[in-house]
């Protein structure tokens, strides 16, 4: 059986500045990488492994966008931090 693991460790790294500007980045390092596969696709001119690569590319978006939320909500939360 498995064990039930607690994901306080990585929840308390994440809520964290230092672990938002880590998951942030590597968002946008992802991002980058992906949309550079959808150029390569579109230059082959194959139309699946084109649809491929930007199915690939929305979930990285949208990780990098919850990242972005998270971090202006900290701000409205401590103005003086900012």
């Amino acid at each position: 059986m498995a064990k039930n693991r607690s994901t306080t460790s990585a929840k308390g790294l994440r809520g964290s500045k230092a672990g938002l500007v880590l998951s942030l980045g590597s968002s946008a390092l992802a991002v980058i990488r992906a949309s550079k596969q959808v150029r390569r696709a579109k230059g082959t001119h194959d139309k699946l492994n084109t649809a491929d690569a930007v199915a690939g590319l929305l979930p990285l978006i949208t990780s990098a966008a919850l990242v972005l939320r998270q971090l202006r909500g900290r701000k409205r939360e401590n103005p003086e931090a900012a």
